[in-house]
């Protein structure tokens, strides 16, 4: 093994980009000064203000709005409210969604479910239920992750859906409800 010590170390003239390792599967590249490969493209988005107007016992998707890291410009934060992984970027990604859940009127939920949705159809699901019905709840913060295989085109969301004995429910605001992910690797 041998050791390399350096104070700086830059790209031939005439060209932008480094690369360290040419022969095994753990190169990091560098281009134009941005690091890339695991943990980019990355995301971190949070629901402003409550999202009200849902429907009981029908899966939502959750309208994160506000985003407070978005590496590649990938997350669409006003329309569709998904993530699209990026030309290049294909891999494994760490998705994480979580929603607190709240009844609009009283204490009259029995369930919560939160869904990683892929291409438009559940891949993941998370579930909190009441076993019997002498007891409801008013509000439940539910959490789901995954690791996916994603591909240039292929988009995440995050849906939610609680089933009450009354009344419609609503996805609480940020801190409590986040969705985030990130490539972890080839």
């Amino acid at each position: 093994m041998s050791k390399l010590e350096t104070n700086t170390i830059d790209t031939i003239s005439g060209t932008t980009n480094l690369v360290v390792g040419s022969t095994n599967s753990s190169t990091v590249t560098f281009e134009n000064g941005s690091a890339t490969g695991h943990m980019y493209p990355a995301f971190n988005v949070e629901l402003s203000s409550t999202q009200t107007g849902v429907s009981d016992n029908v899966a939502t998707k959750v309208n994160f709005n506000t985003e407070l890291l978005d590496t590649d410009n990938a997350y669409n934060n006003s329309t569709n409210y998904r993530f699209t992984v990026p030309s290049g970027a294909d891999g494994k990604y760490y998705i994480e969604g979580n929603v607190q859940v709240a009844n609009a009127t009283s204490n009259n939920m029995q369930n919560v479910s939160i869904y990683i949705y892929k291409n438009g159809s559940s891949v993941r699901q998370a579930a909190y239920g009441i076993a019997n019905s002498t007891g409801y709840f008013n509000n439940m913060s539910i959490v789901t992750t995954s690791i996916l295989d994603l591909v240039a085109t292929d988009y995440i969301e995050i849906f939610a859906k609680s089933n009450t004995s009354s009344g419609d429910v609503k996805f609480e605001s940020s801190p409590q409800s986040y969705f985030l992910g990130y490539r972890i690797g080839a």
